[in-house]
């Protein structure tokens, strides 16, 4: 199986490639960190003996995205999981006193970064006449919760792209997934704060989040299921956590 995961510097995108890749999975990666990209790259092959190709680039711009994917040699090869995971929450505040370029950057990379690589992605797939598609969204695309607005608008948006692909791409024999964790401990947060890794530590205090290596274990479940099976979409939470905002904390820890 050839996997293209976008996002693969850190957290869920780090720990799908490290998962794939032990399990003899040849990668494709993507992000923006060069530095991380390509010690990955060398790592994963040193250990795994699988081959890896990184293209970096960012997410949010369609000519880069065209640029990079066009440039892939695949000869002989097919592309048969793209994992869409790149995403980001940033800023936490009422839409009145939202800031403009935060919700540019979730919008931009959430929404749109998605629909430019899943084109292309989607397109050589119909010429495989085979594929999967699994789509990283978030308990945020099925709740609103106080301050998460565009967030959730975002990640109410890869909910329905991810039912829209399904029905468009069903003729072509390509399977779609959503997988909607709840509360994950990766950079999400210090992201979402701008780099303020004490605010970002209060998200997880006295409660057990999920770690990205869980998400990594259900996105290769999904994927490999017999060819007459698609996961249409999970909910994963952890489980202190019954929706997005209601959350058991030990606060005697």
């Amino acid at each position: 199986m050839l996997v293209f995961i976008t996002g693969a510097t850190s957290g869920i995108g780090k720990s799908t490639a490290e998962l794939f890749a032990k399990h003899g999975h040849d990668l494709i990666l993507t992000g923006r960190r060069a530095d991380r990209l390509n010690n990955l790259k060398a790592e994963l092959q040193n250990k795994y003996s699988v081959k890896v190709t990184v293209l970096c680039f960012d997410i949010r711009q369609s000519i880069e995205v065209e640029n990079a994917l066009h440039s892939l040699n695949l000869e002989n090869n097919k592309i048969d999981l793209l994992v869409n995971n790149a995403g980001l929450a940033a800023g936490l505040s009422s839409l009145q006193e939202g800031k403009l370029d935060h919700w540019e950057r979730m919008i931009d990379t959430n929404v749109k970064g998605l629909l430019y690589v899943s084109k292309i992605v989607a397109n050589i797939m119909i010429q495989q006449k085979s594929g999967h598609i699994i789509n990283i969204g978030s308990i945020a695309g099925k709740e609103v919760y106080a301050n998460g607005n565009v967030y959730c608008a975002t990640k109410h948006a890869v909910d329905a792209l991810t039912k829209g692909m399904r029905i468009d791409l069903l003729q072509h024999n390509i399977k779609v997934t959503a997988i909607n964790p709840g509360m994950v401990e990766t950079e999400f947060s210090i992201v979402r704060f701008d780099g303020d890794e004490e605010r970002a530590k209060k998200v997880y205090n006295g409660m057990q989040p999920l770690k990205p290596e869980d998400i990594a274990e259900t996105v290769f479940w999904a994927a490999n299921r017999p060819a007459h099976v698609n996961i249409n979409d999970i909910i994963i939470m952890p489980t202190v956590q019954a929706s997005a905002t209601n959350v058991i904390r030990n606060t005697g820890a």
